[in-house]
């Protein structure tokens, strides 16, 4: 018997779309990883991208548990001295919704380049709207 290794012109992506009203971010985003990342497809290869693509709608209504709002912090450096910027998820989930959910993907993702190709794959729109009409995206309900 041999171990099935999947080959990149083999691969048949489909395209999802996922509504993230009243969902909680971690949970949403770890279920997005799997997807993109192909774990649910009986296929998968672990040093190869055979995951889907998910278009993600209504990020700007995912929601935090307990006081993660105002307690949680996104926090970037500049590597200068005295170059740390922190903003508190509260106002960030005001400006920038999207970026909220891909940070939380991304950090769910294997850390290197075949993570960031995956990536990729991850479109997310703060309304309800998307521009991918022409790719008859499929609906994928999210447990939880």
């Amino acid at each position: 018997m041999r171990t099935y290794s999947a080959k990149p012109s083999e691969i048949e992506r489909k395209w999802y779309v996922i509504d993230a009203k009243g969902k909680v971010l971690g949970r949403l985003a770890s279920q997005i990883a799997t997807v993109l990342r192909g774990k649910h497809k009986p296929i998968y290869t672990p040093h190869v991208d055979t995951g889907d693509h998910i278009i993600v709608i209504n990020a700007r209504e995912v929601k935090l548990t307990g006081k993660k709002l105002d307690q949680k912090f996104y926090r970037r450096h500049s590597h200068y001295p005295s170059g740390l910027k922190e903003t508190p998820y509260r106002k960030l989930m005001q400006t920038k919704p999207e970026f909220a959910v891909m940070s939380a993907v991304k950090g769910m993702l294997p850390q290197n380049t075949l993570g960031r190709k995956m990536l990729t794959k991850l479109k997310v729109y703060a309304g309800n709207t998307h521009e991918h009409q022409a790719q008859k995206p499929e609906n994928l309900e999210i447990l939880v």
